[in-house]
Order: C-alpha cells, then sequence, then structure tokens
C-alpha cells in the first residue's frame, strides 16, 4: 500500500527541482574551493551563482512537470525505444534548464550553463526513468522509493563533478 503516491508528473518536477539545485551548486561548490583558495571570491559572484542556481531549480521543477508526461507516454513502449529516446529527452530537458540557469552570469552564461546541463540531462533522465519505470505501480511511484532514487541519481552525478 503507498502511503505518499506521486503521479509522473509530480515525480519528474520533483526530480526536475533536484537536478536545477544540486549539480549546479556542485559545479559552483568546485569552483568556490579552486578559486577562492587563490584570491577569495567577492560577494557579487556569490550572489550572481545564488541566481543561477534558483532560476535552474525553478525552470527544472517545471520544466520537469512536461517531461514527465512525455516520459509517461514513452514508458508504455518497449525497453529499448525507451532507453535509446530518454538521452536526448534528458539532453533537451538539461539545454533548458541549464540555459535559463546560466543566464544571469552575464548572458553568455547560458551557453555554458546549456551545455553542461544538456550533459547531466542526458546521464540522469535514462538513469532515473530505467529505475522509475521499474519500481513504479500503475503511474505512481510511492514517495519512500523515490526519494532514494532520485537523491542517489543525482547526488552521484554531484560526486563526479566534485571529483570524489
Amino acid at each position: 500500500m503507498m502511503r505518499n503516491p506521486l503521479n509522473s508528473e509530480k515525480a519528474f518536477a520533483h526530480y526536475g527541482l533536484m537536478l536545477g539545485t544540486l549539480p549546479p551548486s556542485a559545479i559552483f561548490f568546485r569552483y568556490l574551493v579552486e578559486v577562492g583558495q587563490r584570491n577569495g571570491v567577492e560577494p557579487w559572484v556569490i550572489m550572481l551563482m545564488t541566481a543561477s542556481i534558483l532560476l535552474s531549480a525553478v525552470v527544472g521543477r517545471f520544466s520537469g512537470q512536461v517531461i514527465g508526461s512525455a516520459v509517461r507516454s514513452l514508458e508504455k513502449r518497449s525497453w529499448s525505444s525507451m532507453v535509446l529516446i530518454m538521452p536526448f529527452l534528458g539532453f533537451f530537458w538539461g539545454i533548458i534548464a541549464g540555459g535559463a540557469g546560466g543566464f544571469p552570469i552575464f548572458v553568455i552564461g547560458a551557453f555554458f550553463g546549456a551545455i553542461l546541463g544538456g550533459m547531466v540531462g542526458a546521464l540522469a533522465l535514462p538513469a532515473f526513468v530505467v529505475l522509475h519505470r521499474a519500481l513504479k505501480r500503475g503511474d505512481v511511484i510511492d514517495q519512500r522509493h523515490f526519494l532514494p532514487l532520485a537523491f542517489g541519481v543525482t547526488l552521484t552525478i554531484c560526486s563526479f563533478i566534485l571529483g570524489l
């Protein structure tokens, strides 16, 4: 019996919030550690980073609802066709959220944010979708299964970013 079921749209919205927050935070943390050790970091840089993370999180969350409905229809296909399509869908999702998140960094950051977001999305979405499809019942997944799954995939990506 599910205590707190999440439909696909809600699950992917939450997952988009995690992906829009944690990997950009890991990128900026690594930047702060490497640059801050040499010559310190100005407060305005921290404000730009915070704005970038917040914008990426918001866009990741709201675009996650759209991605969730697309994934729901793709999960009805065969495993092989679903697995082949997911990296492209994830890359597209990452471009949107990463580009939006990079925009506050002097507009040119949108280009680099889109590239980094696309790489993260192309890895994160297929990994999550395969496990999501295996654990869901009907069209819902219990929050007890969703949280470890979503945090596991997201924090694994963050560990690669941090070089752990």
